[in-house]
């Protein structure tokens, strides 16, 4: 590891912060961390690490909050399509106008590196062909536009002293303090444990690429530590080619995992098709020791065996606690978040 860095990680209380948190302390970093505190209660199993932290709305992000900091781990954002379909605004404002605004306060604040995490879903549907850093991107939702405008903004503050970083993720799994079951491995294993049936709407055909939470932070963090010309204002598809499946191959490793369980393939004509198979070619060139320790294989069973212990309930894997959309409506319905998404 190089030197520890003092870093300003937003979004440290959601899937892959409260996850990415311990693991940056362990390796000896100074982490302080920025969240507005949604998810807060939304937790399966116990949260590892307790950060000196600012509880703030991204979108008030001030000139004091980025004083001292070395970097910044961009990872506070709404999360999926669902929630940017109900009002695109609010991904607007949280997702890009704040992103922004905190990238240009960090920049006026002498933060070397800016991390900011973004994702493949930005290349849009590819019919199964390989997208690659090059490719056109194509976005389908206003959380993938969210992405991209936020990336070309983001390019535009690159300068001698300010290095910004494009991390696009795919489809992220893996057990975490504040747990989701809105992603697809996550699903399809929690469908098995607490109904012993996994039902594939479409034909099982799309792609997706897929990757541990822990790989996920662990290359967040390689690539904070690599030397600056290897990533200066460059974006990174986030993962390894091995990693790309197919949703049938996906659902049948879920199956594996939990004994007993079954697999339906449905086929419905209004099933969700999107696929794309990214290419991971400029990650693996940049970073050729970097390992990613875990597979969608190994990945289904530690999922399937921490259900086990924690004794994980179908009220649990249907209820609103773990699906963010479910969760951010029960705190609008309960009047504890304003129509802007601001706690009252």
């Amino acid at each position: 590891m190089s030197d520890p860095h003092r870093i300003l990680l937003t979004g440290h209380k959601g899937y892959i912060g409260s996850v990415m948190a311990p693991i940056l302390v362990n390796a000896g970093h100074d982490v302080v961390g920025y969240d507005t505190g949604y998810f807060s209660d939304c937790t399966l199993v116990p949260d590892g690490t307790t950060l000196p932290e600012l509880q703030k709305d991204i979108r008030d992000v001030a000139p004091a909050d980025l004083k001292g900091f070395d970097t910044v781990i961009h990872l506070a954002a709404l999360s999926n399509d669902p929630i940017g379909n109900i009002d695109e605004g609010w991904t607007t404002d949280i997702n890009h106008d704040a992103t922004v605004r905190l990238a240009e306060l960090a920049r006026e604040a002498g933060v070397g590196r800016f991390l900011f995490s973004s994702s493949c879903i930005m290349y849009g549907m590819s019919d199964g062909g390989v997208v690659d850093e090059t490719s056109p991107l194509d976005p389908q939702t206003e959380y993938a536009r969210s992405k991209v405008k936020s990336e070309a903004e983001l390019t535009t503050m690159a300068s001698d002293s300010f290095s910004p970083v494009y991390i696009r993720n795919g489809t992220i799994y893996g057990v975490s303090p504040r747990m989701r079951f809105d992603t697809v491995l996550n699903n399809l294993v929690g469908a098995a444990y607490t109904s012993g049936t996994v039902k594939v709407l479409s034909d099982g055909k799309p792609w997706r690429p897929v990757l541990h939470v822990e790989d996920v932070c662990r290359s967040f963090m390689n690539i904070m530590d690599a030397p600056r010309q290897d990533i200066h204002n460059q974006a990174f598809n986030n993962g390894a080619d091995h990693l790309n499946h197919q949703v049938i191959e996906l659902a049948q490793m879920a199956v594996d995992a939990v004994p007993g369980a079954t697999l339906e393939v449905l086929n419905e004509p209004s099933a969700d098709q999107r696929t794309y198979k990214a290419s991971f070619a400029k990650f693996a060139r940049t970073f050729p020791d970097f390992e990613w320790k875990w597979t969608a294989r190994t990945g289904a069973q530690d999922l399937s065996d921490t259900f086990e212990k924690v004794g994980l309930t179908a009220e649990q894997y249907s209820g609103k606690h773990f699906t963010r959309l479910k969760w951010l409506n029960h705190l609008l319905d309960e009047n504890k978040l304003d129509r802007n998404l601001r706690w009252t």
